[in-house]
């Protein structure tokens, strides 16, 4: 397997940090894990074309972590002409509603895939880009999931952990991959989670939310949803995680010195290999290695 940060930033906006997103590749499929407003954006960056993707994990239904969901199923439905599968979304409910308002001819993009599929225009552009007879609408298949579902393919298997993130107003999971050996276990959003340390046992990377400062929460409810820094190392360490990959970084702690000693503290309880999160930054499923000194 092969990993890559989009986006490892919240909701403020951010140059350098665009909203949630990650890609993981399993043998010659591309796996997306949320994909937030910018997320797209960084995967044209790495050269991965949508049409590549095919399927889709929504952690929960925050607009910094699904905002760029329509790009991707829009662009991946134009740039196929009808040539390839139908992309595979999951996640929580309401993710069929969600989709219908998006797709339907009443929904915010039903003008446009009327004009899409009935206007010679388009219907010109679609068979340049080699789409054969009446051009269809995307499709997605969608999958809503239960808070402990487990997702098998022929190559991976994808298992369901419900986490705590704005209940009861959003429902909120955390993913764990496995596939030919290795494992991947991403968090969404959340604050301490039984639930998801469970899931992380052993797993070789761990992509979690590192939020804020910890003893700087500004109410139990905060810091109940969300996950402070030191908390994560010992929930990390707890699970006995191979590589802990630090993101949905805020601008509290995402600055020269401020950084170091967040590592500097985690790493006084976290033993294992420690990653300050970046976007387009690739993470290793074995422990880092240095490169040649030349």
């Amino acid at each position: 397997m092969k990993l890559w940060l989009l986006g490892t930033g919240t909701p403020t906006p951010s140059l350098r940090r665009m909203c949630s997103g990650y890609v993981l590749r399993v043998g010659d499929e591309y796996l997306v894990f949320d994909h937030g407003f910018g997320a797209h954006h960084r995967l044209l960056e790495l050269g991965i074309p949508a049409t590549e993707v095919s399927h889709v994990f929504l952690s929960h239904h925050h607009y910094d972590h699904m905002g760029d969901y329509p790009r991707l199923l829009l662009t991946r439905w134009d740039q196929g002409a009808g040539k390839i599968k139908e992309l595979d979304v999951y996640g929580p409910p309401p993710l069929k509603r969600i989709t219908e308002r998006l797709l339907d001819d009443d929904g915010v993009f039903g003008p446009d895939l009327i004009s899409r599929t009935e206007n010679q225009c388009s219907i010109d552009v679609y068979r340049a880009r080699g789409g054969i007879g009446k051009r269809g609408r995307p499709a997605p298949i969608l999958h809503e999931l239960g808070p402990t579902d487990v997702v098998r393919t022929n190559d991976w298997t994808v298992r369901v952990a419900p986490v705590n993130h704005f209940s009861p107003h959003l429902v909120s999971y955390g993913y764990r991959l496995d596939a030919d050996g290795q494992s991947f276990v991403y968090s969404g959003d959340t604050g301490p989670s039984r639930a998801l340390t469970e899931l992380a046992q052993n797993c070789d990377v761990l992509v979690h939310m590192c939020h804020y400062l910890s003893g700087t929460a500004p109410s139990k409810t905060f810091s109940a949803f969300t996950m402070g820094h030191l908390e994560l190392a010992r929930m990390a360490q707890d699970a006995c995680v191979r590589n802990l990959v630090i993101t949905h970084v805020t601008e509290q702690f995402d600055r020269p010195g401020l950084r170091e000693r967040v590592l500097r503290e985690m790493g006084a309880v976290y033993k294992g290999n420690l990653f300050f999160g970046e976007d387009l930054m690739s993470v290793p499923f074995e422990d880092p290695l240095p490169v040649k000194l030349d």
